[in-house]
């Protein structure tokens, strides 16, 4: 099938598609079938397993995704994520005046470590939801304020958007990170601000009384030293980032994430008397679960491109596009936006949309870098006041209410967030990175 009619097949396999995202069928099942049946149908079916390849062998999404969810099985291990998120709940219940900003901060924070937007929902959202509930504030803004942190793990260079925007562009993960870390932190901020405003309008930060009896044990004794343990690699990739000191020490050209993310490890079990046995085991046990789900969508998006390809749909959307070069920021945007939301996954839209549209943006005249960033970090944003996300449910149940009363509340400041992002991401040239 060629011409006007493998283009209408391979919309309506899109169409379908997201339909079947929405539904909440299996992503990589979705993406795989799809991918393969384009294929087909293009009498190229070699191109798809082609694509399959190409992606389950790509080494730097292999190390670093892979290395970063050992360490986070290893820190769940030694329970140093339990004395983190514990560290920071004590702190917060001290400070009633800002206490639902604080509540998001803790979460973005411990979801730089623990990437996971579903487990570090239900790690922190455990102790902070009923936290919240217990000082007043209202259990839909209790867990709001937890989904809403749910996006730090774009500063985690353990992101399966990281190493991807990192080789579209031929640069560093750690630079890859900064490229749209100032855009991470602007859309947080006016996340944080929106889910205030919304709290006081609606008058729920305050004068809540528990009737569900939602109640938390914040008496965990905690080690400042084990709750300092999950940030090292992070730290240490910043640090030796940096021009400064690699001029010093030559050989920190060399440090990148799968290094850093041993070191921690090491650190992790070695501070907290952990058989290095058991902890070896859960490090490898984490990696083969990354490579389980992560790897596992970046991998099925892979064979739904060559899929797309095969058809000459890549092709037709990169010609209409250079036509009209007004829209790529609006479709760069919206497009993994809605999808985050519909679906409650960002990620596959992103990666498909960078994998597909994203490698020609310096012929749009746009910096593939950024563009890549916008349209990982609108994807999560959609998925952050997404009903049916895995984050969402799991605070929605912690806090005994429907997960569709999240949306209503973080949803106006993720629009807005996503309309600013866009701006700083392609109009300008503001950032860390630039």
């Amino acid at each position: 099938m060629t011409g006007i009619l493998a283009v209408i097949f391979g919309l309506v396999v899109i169409a379908t598609v997201i339909i079947l995202l929405i539904k909440g069928y299996d992503t990589c099942t979705v993406l795989l079938g799809a991918g393969i049946l384009m294929a087909v149908v293009a009498l190229k079916p070699l191109e798809a397993f082609q694509g399959f390849l190409k992606s389950m062998t790509n080494g730097g999404l292999i190390q670093n995704i892979c290395s970063v969810m050992g360490f986070a099985s290893v820190m769940k291990l030694t329970l140093c994520d339990k004395h983190l998120i514990f560290l920071l709940a004590k702190g917060l219940s001290k400070i009633r005046p800002v206490l639902i900003p604080c509540a998001t901060l803790i979460t973005y924070v411990v979801n730089i470590s623990l990437t996971s937007a579903a487990g570090s929902s239900a790690a922190v959202g455990s102790i902070l939801i009923p936290l919240l509930i217990s000082t007043g504030v209202a259990p839909a803004i209790a867990a709001s304020a937890v989904v809403l942190g749910t996006f730090g793990s774009l500063l985690s260079p353990g992101s399966v958007h990281q190493p991807i925007i990192a080789n579209l562009a031929n640069i560093e993960v750690i630079e890859a990170i900064k490229v749209h870390a100032l855009a991470d932190f602007i859309a947080l901020f006016i996340g944080i601000i929106s889910l205030t405003v919304v709290a006081k309008i609606l008058k729920e930060d305050k004068g809540y009384v528990n009737l569900n009896k939602v109640t938390t044990d914040i008496s965990f004794k905690v080690n400042p030293i084990f709750a300092i343990l999950p940030m090292i690699p992070v730290i240490l990739l910043i640090v030796f980032s940096l021009s400064e000191v690699r001029e010093i020490f030559s050989w920190t050209e060399q440090f990148n994430v799968p290094t850093a993310m041993l070191i921690g490890s090491i650190l992790c079990f070695t501070f907290t008397r952990t058989s290095p046995s058991l902890a070896t085991k859960s490090f490898f046990k984490g990696m083969g679960n990354a490579y389980g789900e992560s790897m596992a969508i970046i991998v099925s998006a892979g064979v739904f491109v060559a899929g797309m390809k095969s058809l000459g749909l890549i092709d037709v959307a990169i010609v209409s596009l250079k036509e009209s070069k007004d829209i790529i920021p609006l479709a760069t945007a919206f497009l993994p936006f809605l999808l985050g939301l519909l679906s409650g996954s960002g990620d596959a839209a992103a990666i498909a949309f960078n994998e597909s549209v994203t490698v020609y943006a310096s012929e749009f005249g746009f910096d593939t870098a950024r563009m890549a960033s916008l349209a990982a970090l609108s994807g999560v944003l959609g998925r952050t006041m997404s009903p049916i996300a895995g984050a969402t449910i799991i605070c929605a149940s912690i806090a005994k209410i429907s997960p569709f009363e999240i949306p209503k509340r973080n949803g106006a400041g993720m629009i807005i967030a996503t309309v600013v992002i866009m701006f700083l991401l392609m109009y300008t040239s503001i950032g860390f990175g630039s």
